[in-house]
C-alpha cells in the first residue's frame, strides 16, 4: 500500500491527455525487462510496459492504464502467439492479468527470474552509476524443501478482506481484493498483523555464532527465513571487522548487524541509529552486553548533529540498510565525510542503490564488491549488498 500524502501537501490531480485507451488490444514483440516486473515493448512508436510477458516473446496485449496523450502505456499480456523457452505455467491460478498483484514473474523458470533481475540490476547500475558490471542473483536456501521451487518463503503477510467475507490480495496497482484461499509463496507458519501482539523471537545462525533477537510481532524483520543468515554472513565477510575498529550501523532496526558485529571489533565502538522508537527499545535488549550504543533519532538528522559535534569525526566501518527509498544525498554526503575503511550497503531496490552508488562515487567512493540474493521469489524484488571503498583505497 502507498503511504499517505504528506500532511499539509495536496495531492496532485491525475489530468487526463484524451480519451481513454484501457481495453485497447495490440500485438507488439516484448523486448528487455524493465524494473519494476514488467517488460517494454513499442506500438507505433509508444512505448508499452507489458506484465506476464518475457523477452522476445510475441504477445497480444490489452491496456490496462493510458490515454491517447500518453507518453507510454501501461497493459497485460492476454495471448501468447510466441512463447519463451523460459516460461512456464504460473503455480498460482490468480497470477494472471487482472489477478493478484503479487508476483510478477511466476511465468518464468526460476533461473529466467534470477536473470531478468540480474538484467535490471546491471541496467540501473549502467544508466544511473555509469557502471558496466557482470551480476548474478545467487538462490538463498530456505528451511523448507520446496524452497527450490521458489515457494513457501514469505513469513510474513498482510491479506485483505474480499467482498465475500473472506480473504484476498490486491490486483496490481489497484485497491481492488482478488479472493484467494491459498498462496502459493506463503511460509505455512506465516504471520499477519494484529496476529499477536508483543514481541517474537528470532534467532539467527550466522558467521559461526548463534544469536536471538526479539522482535515487535508487527515490527520489520526480513520475511525470507534464509535472509538473516545470508545478509550478516555477506556484511561480514565484505567488510573484513577487525578488533579495535569503530563502526556505524544505520537504520539498524533492531540491531541485526550491530549484534554480530560487536563481537568482532570489541574493544571497539559500535554506534545504532534507528528512527523507529519501537525497533530502538528491541536494539537495546537485544544489544545489552554488546556495549554498543543505541539512538533513536532520524539518520540524516543524527549525522547532521554529529558532524556539527565532531567535525573532524571518523569512523572505520559503516551499515547502511535504508528503506526502499534508498539513503539520498543527505545520508551519503555525511557517511563519506565520515571517512570510513569500507561501507556495507544493504538495498531491496536497484534503483535506489545506483543512484546512492553514483552519489558516492561524487564523493569519493568507489563500489569495490557486489552481491545479489534472491530473498524474494516470484517477484521482481532483489536483495543486494553493496561494498564501497575509498577511490584510493587498496581494499578489493
Amino acid at each position: 500500500m502507498s503511504p499517505a500524502a504528506p500532511r499539509g501537501r495536496r495531492t496532485r490531480e491525475r489530468v487526463a491527455r484524451g480519451a481513454s485507451l484501457v481495453g485497447q488490444e495490440y500485438d507488439v514483440e516484448v523486448g528487455p525487462v524493465a524494473h519494476g516486473g514488467h517488460c517494454v515493448a513499442r506500438h507505433e512508436g509508444r512505448v508499452i510496459f507489458v506484465r506476464h510477458a518475457l523477452p522476445g516473446e510475441l504477445v497480444r496485449v490489452r491496456v490496462t492504464e493510458g490515454e491517447e496523450g500518453s507518453s507510454y502505456l501501461r497493459a497485460d499480456a492476454v495471448r501468447i502467439d510466441r512463447a519463451s523457452v523460459h516460461r512456464v505455467q504460473p503455480p498460482c491460478p490468480v497470477a494472471v492479468p487482472l489477478g493478484c498483484g503479487g508476483c510478477d514473474f511466476q511465468h518464468a523458470t526460476l533461473a529466467h527470474q534470477r536473470e531478468l533481475k540480474a538484467a535490471v540490476l546491471q541496467e540501473q547500475l549502467s544508466r544511473l552509476a555509469g557502471l558496466e558490471l557482470e551480476v548474478t542473483v545467487q538462490p538463498v536456501a530456505g528451511d523448507l524443501p520446496v524452497q527450490d521451487e521458489g515457494l513457501r518463503w514469505r513469513t510474513r503477510m498482510q491479506y485483505e478482506r474480499a467482498a465475500d467475507g473472506g480473504r484476498g490480495l490486491r490486483r496490481h496497482r489497484s485497491h481492488d481484493v482478488v479472493p484467494i484461499e491459498d498462496c502459493p509463496i506463503a511460509h505455512p507458519d506465516a504471520r499477519e498483523p494484529g496476529q499477536g501482539s508483543g514481541a517474537v523471537t528470532e534467532v539467527v545462525a550466522a558467521a559461526g555464532q548463534e544469536r536471538a533477537f526479539e522482535v515487535a510481532a508487527d515490527g520489520f524483520w526480513q520475511v525470507h527465513p534464509g535472509a538473516p543468515r545470508v545478509l550478516v554472513e555477506t556484511v561480514l565477510e565484505l567488510l573484513a571487522p577487525q578488533p579495535g575498529e569503530s563502526v556505524l550501523d544505520l537504520y539498524a532496526g533492531v540491531g541485526l548487524f550491530a549484534g554480530f558485529l560487536a563481537p568482532r571489533v570489541a574493544p571497539g565502538r559500535v554506534e545504532v541509529v534507528e528512527g523507529d522508537r519501537t525497533a530502538t527499545s528491541y536494539a537495546e535488549r537485544n544489544l545489552a552486553g554488546t556495549g554498543a550504543r543505541v539512538h533513536t533519532d532520524r539518520v540524516d538528522r543524527w549525522l547532521a548533529r554529529r558532524r556539527r559535534d565532531d567535525p573532524d569525526g571518523h569512523v572505520d566501518l559503516v551499515v547502511l540498510d535504508p528503506p526502499r527509498a534508498g539513503a539520498k544525498r543527505a545520508v551519503v554526503a555525511p557517511v563519506a565525510g565520515l571517512r570510513p575503511r569500507a561501507i556495507a550497503y544493504v538495498a531491496c531496490d536497484p534503483a535506489a542503490l545506483a543512484r546512492d552508488v553514483g552519489t558516492f562515487a561524487a564523493e569519493g567512493f568507489e563500489l569495490a564488491g557486489l552481491r545479489a540474493f534472491d530473498l524474494f521469489p516470484m517477484t521482481h524484488h532483489v536483495e543486494c549488498v553493496a561494498l564501497l571503498t575509498k577511490t584510493d583505497s587498496d581494499l578489493r
